[in-house]
């Protein structure tokens, strides 16, 4: 459905950071950050506000800080 990507696309922002290392972590923590886009400790992304993107975060909430991207 190419209405349903544009929706997303024009959709809210979030502001994502890892502030926690995923060593020691369950694998499936690890990957999730990896499918989140996050790749090293400390780093800070854009990501799009999604039912699914929530349930990603919300896996992994003990090792990322969200915070709302304000709209320019």
């Amino acid at each position: 459905m190419p209405g349903r990507a544009k929706a997303a696309a024009a959709g809210t922002r979030l502001r994502v950071k890892q502030v926690k290392s995923g060593i020691g972590a369950p694998e499936t923590q690890r990957r999730t950050l990896r499918a989140i886009g996050l790749r090293h400790h400390q780093q800070e992304i854009e990501v799009v506000d999604t039912p699914s993107m929530r349930g990603m975060l919300h896996q992994v909430r003990h090792l990322v800080r969200v915070t709302p991207v304000a709209e320019a």
